[in-house]
């Protein structure tokens, strides 16, 4: 029997950032739907640290995870839809450039939807995001139903995902899941390509921002 070679494609960090973001759109949502606001703006804080994170992460983080690496212009998004079944050969390392967009379209959501809660205040002026002192109450209502109206539109950007996850187990066989569990994927035709890696001080350094910029949120954000 034939060895399957696998490539190195995920690092730790990028699939911590990925199941730890899963976990508290979960908790997030079921924290508001069961009125225990306490933890639900608790979760958000922390979506808030993940996507601070994943910012610098996507600057500063290994080769597949930087936003340069897979976020390419209009002729690269229709070069690889036209290039259909050959699009797997050989692999691609990471996301493909239309997988690329869709990554950024849900980190905006995603911001757009933190930032809405942190200025939201609820109809009776009780609950009330951490940055809620610095808008008027009816610019806080408004952050509230653009954070409802975020939520709608993420659930469709996370419908779209796993459609697109089914589409590639089902008709170009690859398994997005187990790698980005495992972090490597199986290579159909190729050898094995270099993804660049960094020094363990450049995660180190944006853990520390991000919690610390997540912290500072959480109180208010004041100088």
């Amino acid at each position: 029997m034939a060895t399957v070679l696998r490539q190195y494609v995920w690092d730790v960090p990028t699939r911590a950032f990925h199941w730890l973001l899963v976990a508290l759109l979960g908790f997030s949502w079921w924290s508001a739907e069961t009125d225990h606001m306490d933890w639900h703006q608790l979760s958000g804080l922390a979506v808030c640290g993940l996507l601070i994170f994943r910012i610098l992460w996507g600057v500063f983080g290994t080769g597949t995870a930087r936003f340069a690496q897979f976020v390419k212009g209009p002729r690269a998004i229709w070069s690889y839809l036209r290039s259909g079944e050959r699009a797997r050969r050989p692999a691609l390392i990471g996301h493909n450039p239309l997988g690329g967009w869709s990554v950024v379209a849900l980190l905006l959501v995603l911001a757009t939807q933190t930032l809405s809660g942190l200025l939201a205040v609820d109809v009776d002026g009780i609950e009330s995001g951490p940055l809620s002192y610095l808008v008027d109450f009816d610019q806080g209502r408004l952050a509230a139903a653009i954070h409802h109206i975020s939520f709608t539109v993420l659930q469709g950007l996370v419908v779209l995902h796993m459609l697109a996850i089914l589409f590639y187990l089902l008709v170009r066989r690859r398994n997005l899941v187990w790698a980005m569990i495992v972090g490597t994927q199986p290579i159909p035709d190729g050898e094995p390509r270099a993804v660049a890696r960094v020094a363990v001080w450049r995660l180190a350094v944006a853990i520390l921002v991000a919690a610390a910029a997540a912290w500072w949120i959480a109180g208010g954000a004041r100088l």
